[in-house]
């Protein structure tokens, strides 16, 4: 794989590759040649790669940049970066497909210990009341940019799962609330979860740090499935290099109960991309959860730490796990 930044009038003394792939430093640094700067590496394990470009100016000044030769890019929290596509890669095809039209709610249940309101907005097909209700950390975003409650539409539309609610719920004092918080669990188990209405099965779902927080939940309001996306599993073997988060400390200890005891064993899909940093601590967790019971799957898919990777990942493990309660 190359890659190519011209820069004709001399404007950069050096330029890296900045990306999810365990690249050292000089590795991922570019060399000079001709008006351009140039770096080649191997292949990676993927069929699509989001990157960006660090440059250093004369200077001294670092910018991070999409890469200004290759048009295509992903949006993405933190804004857009350049993207990559391998061989093989192929979008979802329930991105064209029809889907059943639905309504939205909003609520904003107080949670207790949290001194916040949880905003939760709630898309809702046709159906009975009883409907299964698929919840969702980072709500909002995982609407926006991996497509959530299209794929709910267009995969009820093709007959493939059965007709459900998405409660889409937004992640607010994030690194917070996600990073372990017994006060965050506890408010979604008696205040947020209650406050849907829930008439069916519930089946929870997050990714990074919000997937850690599902499984945390668990144990207090057991789920009745659980879809699990780059799980911030974090274990001093693999994750030393996460020590300066401020919770780091709490997500492992929070991590090492889970893998002892996670609560009531139900089924458990993981996707995590098979060039993330966090692929080892979800196959340690993967067989933690199965040790426990728990009927437990983890998928690599051939991407990294992004929204687009998990909207890929949705069909067909996503599919299948919501097909359990057809």
């Amino acid at each position: 794989m190359t890659f190519r930044l011209a820069d004709p009038d001399g404007r950069y003394t050096a330029v890296r590759l900045c990306s999810d792939l365990p690249l050292g430093d000089a590795e991922r640094s570019f060399d000079a040649a001709d008006g351009e700067w140039v770096l080649r590496i191997a292949d990676p394990p993927l069929t699509r790669l989001e990157y960006q470009l660090e440059v250093e100016l004369a200077d001294g000044r670092r910018e991070t940049v999409s890469d200004p030769g290759n048009p295509q890019q992903a949006a993405g929290v933190f804004g857009a970066k350049s993207v990559r596509l391998l061989p093989g890669y192929r979008p979802p095809d329930w991105l064209d497909a029809d889907g059943v039209a639905g309504a939205v709610t909003e609520l904003a249940p107080r949670g207790r210990g949290l001194r916040a309101h949880v905003q939760v907005r709630v898309w809702s097909p046709e159906g009975p009341a009883a409907m299964p209700v698929l919840v969702a950390h980072d709500g909002p975003e995982y609407d926006s940019l991996s497509s959530l409650t299209r794929f709910s539409a267009a995969k009820i539309a093709a007959g493939e799962v059965p007709p459900h609610r998405v409660a889409l719920v937004a992640p607010g004092h994030r690194d917070e609330w996600y990073s372990g918080s017994a006060l965050y669990a506890r408010a979604l188990a008696t205040d947020v979860l209650p406050a849907l209405d829930a008439r069916g099965p519930v089946i929870g779902l997050g990714a990074s740090l919000g997937g850690l927080a599902m499984l945390h939940a668990h144990r207090l309001a057991p789920f009745n499935g659980l879809f699990l996306q780059s799980g911030s599993f974090f274990v001093p073997r693999h994750d030393s290099r996460e020590a300066r988060f401020p919770r780091y400390r709490r997500i492992v200890r929070v991590v090492r109960e889970l893998q002892r005891d996670a609560g009531e064993p139900v089924p458990v899909t993981l996707t995590c991309g098979t060039a993330e940093e966090n692929l080892g601590n979800n196959r340690e967790m993967v067989r933690a959860l199965a040790e426990q019971g728990f009927d437990a799957e983890l998928h690599e898919v051939g991407d990294t730490h992004n929204y687009t990777a998990w909207r890929d990942a949705f069909d067909p493990h996503l599919t299948l796990l919501l097909a359990r309660w057809s």
